[in-house]
C-alpha cells in the first residue's frame, strides 16, 4: 500500500487482521484487579468477560501518547503518508491526543503527511471504515479517495446495540443505578444508537425475544441496499447469540456478506458481556 492506513483497538477487528493487512495498531488501555493491559495485545476480551461476571468493574485508558508520537516518528522519517482512523472523539480523549500527537512530529518533519479521521464511530462501526479504507489502499487509490470513501462511510454508519444488563452502563454513568435495578427486574433491554459520536438510547423493550425483533425493524428502516452490504455484528463473548442475528440478517436481507466478531476489552469494559451490536450503512456509496 501506498498510503499506511492505523487504527486503534476501539474498533474491534481481531488481531490477525492488523497483521494481515499491515494496518498500525493502536492498543487503548484497560485498568483490571490493579493492573494495565493493553487491549488486544496483553489482555483478551474473554478474559475482562469473565472477571466482569464476578463483579470486577474494569476501566479503560486512551492509547498513550508516547506510542503515538513513536508510530508516527517512523512514518515521517520514511516520508510515509498516513490515514489514522480514530475511535469517536465523543467516547474517548484518543483522538485529541493524536491530534496533538501530531502536530509535536510535525514541529520535526513539517512534511509529515498524516490525516486524522474523527470516525464518530465505535467497535465494528469504525472497523467496517478500515476495512474498506484498506481495501482501497490495495488497488494502488490515492490518499484523497481513501479519504473520501473512509468519510463517507463513517458519515452514513448506523450502530444499532442492545445489552444483556443494565448495570454495566450504569457503572459507567450511561443509565441511572435505578434504571438498571428496575430494568433488571422487569427484563428491559434497551436498544442504543451511536449518533454523532454519542451514545444515545433509543428505546426500551421488554424481553429478548421482542428486542432481537425489533432492531431487525430498526435495520430494515434505516439501512439502504443491505444485501449489497457488509453487515458487521459485534458481541460480549456470547457467539451463540451473534450467529442467530446473522441467519436472521441473511434470511431478512439478502446480506451476502455478514462479518463477526467478538467487542474487544476497551469497549467490552463499558458495554460488558452480553452486547449485541450491528453495523451497516444507512446510505451505499454508489
Amino acid at each position: 500500500m501506498t498510503v499506511k492506513i492505523l487504527a486503534d483497538s476501539a474498533s474491534d477487528l481481531p488481531l490477525d487482521f492488523f497483521e494481515e493487512a499491515d494496518v498500525t495498531l493502536f492498543p487503548l488501555g484497560v485498568h483490571l484487579d490493579g493492573e494495565e493491559f493493553l487491549d488486544q495485545v496483553t489482555i483478551k476480551p474473554t478474559e475482562v468477560y469473565e472477571k466482569m461476571r464476578n463483579g470486577a468493574a474494569p476501566k479503560t485508558t486512551q492509547v498513550s501518547p508516547h506510542l503515538f508520537k513513536e508510530e508516527f516518528q517512523k512514518l515521517a522519517k520514511n516520508n510515509q503518508a498516513g490515514i489514522y482512523i480514530a475511535f469517536s472523539s465523543q467516547l474517548s480523549g484518543t483522538y485529541q491526543t493524536a491530534v496533538m500527537m501530531k502536530e509535536e512530529v510535525q514541529e520535526e518533519y513539517p512534511d509529515f503527511d498524516l490525516t486524522i479521521i474523527d470516525t464518530k464511530c465505535a467497535s465494528l462501526g469504525v472497523g467496517l471504515v478500515v476495512k474498506a479504507a484498506v481495501e482501497l489502499a490495495k488497488t494502488g487509490a490515492s490518499k484523497e479517495d481513501i479519504i473520501e470513501l473512509a468519510t463517507y462511510q463513517a458519515t452514513h454508519m448506523e450502530h444499532i446495540f442492545t445489552v444483556d444488563d443494565l448495570e454495566y452502563l450504569a457503572r459507567g454513568g450511561r443509565v441511572t443505578k435505578t434504571a438498571a435495578f428496575v430494568g433488571g427486574l422487569l427484563n428491559i433491554k434497551p436498544i442504543l444508537n451511536v449518533e454523532d459520536g454519542k451514545l444515545i438510547p433509543l428505546e426500551k423493550i421488554r424481553g429478548k425475544k421482542k428486542a432481537a425483533k425489533r432492531i431487525l425493524e430498526i435495520i430494515e428502516e434505516r439501512g439502504t441496499d443491505l444485501k449489497d452490504q457488509t453487515i458487521a455484528i459485534s458481541h460480549g463473548d456470547v457467539l451463540e447469540t451473534a450467529n442467530e442475528f446473522k441467519e436472521m440478517i441473511i434470511e431478512k436481507f439478502g446480506c451476502k456478506e455478514v462479518f463477526i466478531n467478538m467487542v474487544g476489552a476497551s469497549i467490552g469494559s463499558h458495554a460488558g458481556p452480553g452486547v449485541i451490536a450491528i453495523f451497516f450503512l444507512n446510505k451505499n456509496r454508489t
